[in-house]
C-alpha cells in the first residue's frame, strides 16, 4: 500500500477502499479519486531511495553471475564435474586409522584403561537404572511419574503422565519402554552435564565461545548415522556405543542455551554483587546461574528431545528397547509393529517434555498456584510435597511387588498391530496403482522422480562445478555479509575435495524438491491455521504428534504406499519438516501487530490484501526461519532415506555403518555437514538482514 492517501470527501463513505492495485482510493460512492496524490516528504522520499539502493546491492550479485558466467557456461560445456586434481582421496588414511582401532581396541592402554572404563560405567549406570524401574514395577512408575507432575503442574499433566504410561502398556510395550527410558535417564544426565560444563566455559570466555562454536555448530549439522560409526569402532555394538553417541548429539543445545543464559545476565545484578564484594564464583553462584535459570531448563528440555531421538536411531548398533522394535519394523515394512512402538516413544516424549518444561516453570517459584491446589495437589504442594511424593510412589510400588504385579499383565494389553497392517493392506490394495483419474501413490512417485527430481539433479550434475561455487556465493552475498558467502563457497568446495561432488549434488536435489513441497504445503496450511483460533487448536494436536515421532516411523508407511526410491525418502522428509514451518509461519502470522491489521480493516482491505501487504511483510522474520527449518530437517531425513533407496550420500553412510568403512562413512558425514553448512548460511542470515 501507498504511505500517502488522498483525503476524503465529505459525501462520501466512512472510509477509503482498496483499489485493485493495492492503493488507497477515496472517491465519490466508492470511486477513486482522480486527484494526484500528495507527495511524499523529502525524508520519506530519501528513505525509500536508500531502501531501494540496498535491496539493488543485493540483487547486483545475482544479476552478474546470471548475466555472465551462464553464457560462459553454456559456451564452454562439458567442465561440470570436480576436476580429479583437486581432489583429496582419504580413503587411505582412514582406512588405516580404522584398521589400526579394531586392532588395538583389545589390548591398547587408551582402550584398556580411559575407553574400558568408560564403557563400563556406562553399562553399570543403564543397568542400575533399568533394575530400579523393573523393580518398582509398572505401578511405581506410573505413580512416580503421575505425582512429580502433580507436584511440578497440578492435576491435568499428573494424568497425563498416568494415562501415557498406561498406554505404553496397553500396547504390550512396558519392557521396550522401561529399557529405553533407562538408556535416557543416563544419556540425559551425563548430555546434561557436559552440555552445562562447555556452556559454563563459553558463557564465561569470549576465547572459549569462539573455540566451541564451530565445534558446536559441526556437532548440530552432523547428521546422527555419522556419529555410530566411530563409537562402534571404538566401543563396538552394545549399550556403550549407543548411549555415547547419544550424549554427542544431546549436548550442544544444552551447551548452547547454557552459554546464552549467563552471558545475558542482568549486568545491573552483577555490578551490585560486585559492589558488595562477591568474588566471581560467588556472582556465578549467585547472581549468574539463577538468572539463567529458565534458559538451563529449556536447555535440559533440548536435551531430552534430541536424547530421546537419538535413542531411536542407536537401535541400529543394539541400543534395544522401542527403537529396536521400530527398526525391526522396519526391516519388515510391518507398519502396525512400528506403530505400536513408535506410540510409546510419542508418549514418553511428550511426558518428558511437559515434565522438564513444567519444572522450568516452577523453578524458584511457587510449586503450584493458588488455583490449581486441588485435590491431592494441596497435600503435595508443602514444604515436605518432595518427601510425600517418594513415600507416596515407594508405597505404590512396594504394593505392587506384594501384588506380584510388577510387569504389566499380559491379559491387560491390546494389540494395534494386526488391525493397523490390514488397513495398510487395503490403502496398498486400492491406492498404489490404478486408482481412476488421479492415478495410484506408486503412480505418483514415479511421475515426482520424472519430472522433479530426475531434472533436478541431471541440472546441478551438469552445471559446471565453477558456476556453483558462483552461484552460492552470490546467494551468501544477498542472504548476509561477504563472511557467509565465503564460509558457503569454502563449504562446497570442500565437498569437491573430499570427492564426493556428484552424489552431494543428488543429495542436494532431493532436499530442494523436498524443501519446495514442504514450503508450500506448509505456508498454505500456515494461513489457514492464523486465521482461524479453532482451527489452530485442531492442529495443534496432530504437530506436537507429528514432531515427537521419531524419524524412523516415518519411513515406513511411506515405504509400503510409495514403493523404495529417492520419491518415498523426500515424501518422508516432507512429512517430518511439515508440522515445524506450519508452527514458526502461524505463530508468526498471528504475532502481527493488531493495530496495523485494524488500520488496513478500516481502509476496506480484504483479508487477501492484509495477508500480502501487512501479515507476510511484517512475519518476514518468521517465514525465513521457517525456510531455515525447513532445510535443516528435510536434510535430516533425506539423509536417512538411504534405508529405503534414497541414494546418494545418506546410502554411503549406512553402507559405511554396515561395513564398518569408517573411510566412506566419515567421508559421506563430513559432505553431509558441508552441504549443511551450505544451506544454513545462504538461509539462516536472511532473517536477520
Amino acid at each position: 500500500m501507498s504511505p500517502t492517501t488522498t483525503p476524503v470527501r465529505d459525501q462520501g463513505p466512512p472510509g477509503p477502499a482498496l483499489t485493485p492495485d493495492g492503493s488507497t482510493g477515496s472517491g465519490v460512492n466508492g470511486r477513486p479519486d482522480r486527484r494526484p496524490p500528495a507527495a511524499a516528504p523529502p525524508r520519506a522520499r530519501l528513505r525509500a531511495l536508500l531502501v531501494r539502493h540496498r535491496a539493488g546491492r543485493r540483487v547486483l550479485p545475482l544479476a552478474v553471475v546470471a548475466v555472465v558466467l551462464v553464457p560462459v557456461a553454456v559456451l564452454l560445456p562439458g567442465a561440470a564435474a570436480w576436476p580429479a586434481s583437486l581432489a583429496v582421496d582419504l580413503s587411505g588414511p582412514l582406512g588405516r586409522a580404522g584398521d589400526w582401532i579394531i586392532d588395538n581396541r583389545d589390548h591398547h592402554p587408551l582402550f584398556l584403561y580411559f575407553f574400558g572404563h568408560v564403557s563400563n560405567a556406562v553399562v553399570v549406570s543403564v543397568r542400575a537404572v533399568y533394575v530400579v524401574l523393573l523393580a518398582a514395577g509398572w505401578a511405581g512408575v506410573t505413580a512416580l511419574a503421575g505425582l512429580v507432575a502433580l507436584r511440578l503442574a497440578g492435576v491435568r499433566l499428573a494424568l497425563t503422565c498416568v494415562a501415557a504410561f498406561a498406554a505404553c502398556g496397553l500396547l504390550g510395550m512396558w519392557v521396550p519402554t522401561m529399557q529405553t527410558l533407562a538408556l535416557m535417564v543416563v544419556a540425559v544426565a551425563a548430555s546434561v552435564v557436559l552440555g552445562a560444563l562447555l556452556g559454563l566455559a563459553a558463557g564465561m570466555s569470549d576465547r572459549a565461545d569462539r573455540a566451541l562454536r564451530p565445534v558446536l555448530d559441526t556437532m548440530q549439522v552432523l547428521p546422527a548415522f555419522a556419529y555410530l560409526l566411530p563409537m562402534v569402532l571404538v566401543f563396538g555394538i552394545g549399550v556403550p556405543a549407543a548411549v555415547l553417541a547419544t550424549v554427542v548429539y544431546a549436548a550442544p543445545p544444552m551447551a548452547r542455551l547454557t552459554a546464552l543464559g549467563l552471558r545475558e545476565a542482568d549486568a545491573g545484578v552483577l555490578e551490585a554483587a560486585a559492589s558488595l564484594g562477591a568474588t566471581g564464583r560467588q556472582r556465578l553462584l549467585t547472581a549468574r546461574i539463577p538468572l539463567a535459570r529458565r534458559q538451563l531448563m529449556l536447555g535440559v528440555n533440548q536435551a531430552v528431545m534430541m536424547a530421546l531421538s537419538m535413542a531411536v536411531i542407536a537401535s541400529v548398533i543394539g541400543a534395544g528397547g522401542l527403537g529396536d522394535r521400530v527398526y525391526q519394523a522396519l526391516a519388515s515394512v510391518d507398519v502396525g509393529a512400528a506403530l505400536a512402538a513408535g506410540i510409546p516413544i510419542v508418549l514418553l516424549a511428550v511426558v518428558l517434555d511437559r515434565t522438564a518444561d513444567a519444572a522450568g516453570d516452577r523453578l524458584g517459584a511457587a510449586p503450584l498456584p493458588p488455583s490449581q491446589r486441588r485435590l491431592l495437589g494441596r497435600v503435595f504442594a508443602g514444604g515436605y510435597g518432595w518427601l510425600l511424593t517418594v513415600l507416596a510412589a515407594v508405597a505404590v510400588a512396594a504394593g505392587g511387588r506384594m501384588a506380584d504385579s510388577s510387569l504389566w499383565p499380559g491379559s491387560w494389553t491390546l494389540p494395534i498391530a494386526e488391525p493397523v497392517n490390514r488397513a495398510v493392506a487395503w490403502m496398498t490394495d486400492h491406492l498404489y496403482t490404478g486408482v481412476p483419474v488421479v492415478g495410484g501413490t506408486a503412480d505418483w512417485a514415479a511421475r515426482f522422480t520424472g519430472w522433479v527430481l530426475d531434472p533436478l539433479r541431471s541440472g546441478l550434475q551438469a552445471t559446471p562445478w565453477w558456476l556453483l561455487l558462483a552461484l552460492v556465493g552470490a546467494l551468501g552475498l544477498l542472504a548476509g555479509t561477504w563472511r557467509t558467502a565465503l564460509t558457503a563457497v569454502l563449504a562446497l568446495a570442500a565437498i569437491g575435495v573430499l570427492g564426493v561432488w556428484v552424489p552431494s549434488l543428488d543429495t542436494l536435489s532431493q532436499v530442494l524438491a523436498a524443501v519446495a513441497v514442504t514450503l508450500v504445503l506448509g505456508f498454505a496450511v500456515a494461513v489457514g491455521a492464523a486465521r482461524s483460533a479453532r482451527a489452530q487448536r485442531l492442529l495443534r494436536p496432530v504437530l506436537d504428534v507429528c514432531q515427537t515421532m521419531p524419524q524412523f516411523v516415518y519411513l515406513i508407511p511411506v515405504v509400503a504406499l510409495f514403493g523404495v526410491g529417492r520419491a518415498p525418502a523426500a515424501a518422508a522428509a516432507v512429512v517430518y519438516a511439515l508440522p515445524v514451518v506450519v508452527r514458526i509461519t502461524t505463530e508468526g502470522l498471528r504475532a502481527v501487530d493488531p493495530a496495523a491489521l485494524e488500520s488496513t480493516r478500516s481502509l476496506g482491505a480484504t483479508g487477501t490484501q492484509q495477508l500480502r501487504h501487512v501479515q507476510l511483510p511484517l512475519a518476514r522474520p518468521a517465514l525465513l526461519l521457517a525456510v531455515n527449518q525447513a532445510v535443516v530437517l528435510v536434510l535430516a531425513v533425506v539423509i536417512i532415506g538411504g534405508l529405503v533407496g534414497g541414494g546418494a550420500l545418506g546410502y554411503d553412510v549406512v553402507l559405511g555403518l554396515a561395513q564398518g568403512d569408517l573411510a566412506t562413512g566419515l567421508v559421506a558425514g563430513a559432505a553431509i555437514v558441508c552441504l549443511g553448512l551450505v544451506l544454513d548460511r545462504v538461509t539462516q542470515p536472511a532473517k536477520e538482514a
